[in-house]
């Protein structure tokens, strides 16, 4: 039987120790998306406990809590003015912890606490207590802070997500100020301007109005409006978008600028006037972004607020969203084609929130690769509910079974936790087992020049050449 959680962790071979101990392990971070805050880095206040760490804001663990019947006051309390002490929200997520087995918290959980507090003892209830004391004078004493996690994290580029109005001021500040080694930059996210079918459309408008400097009347108005700030991001060192889909928009033959005028009025829209508005808007984005050199990231296949009394509650983002069933190949091939036909296709990440959609975007990587970059058209890493061990071999292998597994990007946070920079470590240990297994099963040869390449890759140098920011 195995130690648990030692320096070998999820390595069950000789080959996978040697791959990540000697290559893999020593390789730094590009953490090319995340929804971490650029205000919170800039302002860099010292945590003040390993609760505020933990459980602020992490809605992977408030859901566990959740399926473990705790009391809301735990996860969100402080939301609603019914906030327990620190010690005691730790305590409740311990509780329900110590039984997490197979679950990825217990691993993330407990990577965190010894890479960044030197803690090894296991969580349980009898131990918490003891934890909880020990992180905390931790924090006091190395004056834990964003910058202090970022800098202790071999992080080399940090990739924010924000709003096409946002002024980047925090972005611009933190290379003022200096305090972070890694290069913290923005991504552009247009999803309001996008989402033609929400209430929040027509006010989205006038808001991009004021600060692009555009009046905005028409659809050719809204788009050199958001050219111009496409254009203010680059400057400030963007060469990221991203887009939450859900679910892939596609048709022609719309007159865009008919539908603009009527959402912007308050006229109800058909489904198909939304499609044919969202899928127009994706391609004239892509031109922009292929026209610098941008990539662009497509978020498919997400349900989100799905409980509408905790929505009201709490708002997005708290742990009330779940996987959708949509039917993606033919209108994601069609907007892709679409963008292709003119030359516009920028390099592109597609990510999947359904495994059944797996070999549904690793075959529709084949269709639109091109000369001079490989991996140009790439399967994103096992995303949200599929982060764990499980999703992300299943993502690698059907990557490796119909693509190439060695140009891909790897691995990113997403997440809202300074904490989880230890993602990229689970991430490489699974890597390098995959990896090592193939070895031992004679699938592939002992090679370690070629597979300690293809690790390091992967882990950090296929990222840096991809997105093409000089760090």
């Amino acid at each position: 039987m195995k130690s648990f959680m030692d320096e070998n962790f999820m390595l069950s071979n000789d080959v996978a120790v040697k791959l990540y101990h000697n290559y893999a392990a020593k390789m730094p971070i590009f953490d090319y998306h995340c929804h971490l805050s650029p205000q919170e880095m800039y302002e860099d206040k010292p945590f003040e406990s390993i609760t505020e760490m933990f459980l602020d804001g992490d809605h992977y663990k408030w859901r566990y809590m959740r399926s473990m019947g705790l009391n809301e006051r735990y996860m969100t309390g402080h939301r609603t003015g019914d906030k327990p002490s620190d010690y005691e929200r730790f305590e409740a997520f311990v509780s329900a912890l110590q039984y997490a087995i197979g679950n990825p918290l217990y691993h993330w959980t407990h990577l965190e606490l010894q890479r960044y507090f030197g803690i090894d003892t296991v969580c349980r209830i009898d131990t918490a207590r003891g934890i909880f004391d020990s992180a905390n004078k931790v924090i006091k004493e190395k004056n834990m802070s964003p910058s202090y996690l970022i800098n202790n994290s071999n992080v080399a580029c940090v990739c924010t997500t924000d709003d096409p109005a946002d002024t980047l001021e925090w972005h611009k500040k933190i290379a003022e100020k200096g305090h972070i080694k890694a290069k913290i930059l923005p991504t552009f996210r247009p999803d309001f301007m996008i989402n033609i079918d929400k209430d929040t459309y027509a006010a989205y408008i006038k808001k991009l109005s004021a600060v692009s400097g555009v009046e905005i009347t028409s659809y050719n108005d809204l788009i050199d409006a958001i050219y111009k700030r496409i254009d203010y991001f680059h400057s400030v060192g963007c060469r990221i978008s991203d887009h939450a889909l859900d679910c892939v928009p596609y048709a022609d033959g719309i007159n865009v600028n008919s539908v603009f005028k009527k959402a912007i009025s308050g006229i109800s829209l058909t489904d198909n006037e939304i499609k044919g508005y969202k899928s127009r808007v994706l391609i004239d984005l892509a031109k922009k972004y292929k026209s610098l050199d941008w990539a662009m990231q497509l978020h498919i296949g997400a349900l989100r607020n799905n409980n509408t009394k905790m929505f009201n509650l709490l708002g997005a983002d708290t742990g009330f969203d779940s996987i959708a069933d949509y039917n993606i190949a033919v209108d994601l091939s069609n907007l892709l084609n679409a963008m292709d036909t003119t030359d516009d296709l920028p390099k592109t990440i597609l990510y999947t929130l359904n495994p059944k959609d797996n070999y549904v975007i690793a075959t529709m990587l084949g269709n639109f690769q091109a000369e001079g970059t490989g991996g140009k058209i790439q399967f994103g890493s096992g995303w949200w509910f599929c982060d764990q061990r499980d999703g992300m071999i299943e993502q690698m292998k059907s990557l490796s079974n119909l693509g190439a597994l060695n140009k891909f990007v790897g691995m990113l946070t997403d997440s809202r936790s300074f904490l989880s920079y230890t993602r990229h470590e689970y991430f490489r240990r699974i890597l390098c087992n995959l990896i090592g297994e193939w070895v031992i099963n004679g699938e592939f040869p002992a090679d370690f020049d070629t597979l300690g390449k293809i690790v390091e890759d992967i882990s950090f140098n296929n990222a840096k050449n991809y997105f093409g920011i000089e760090l």
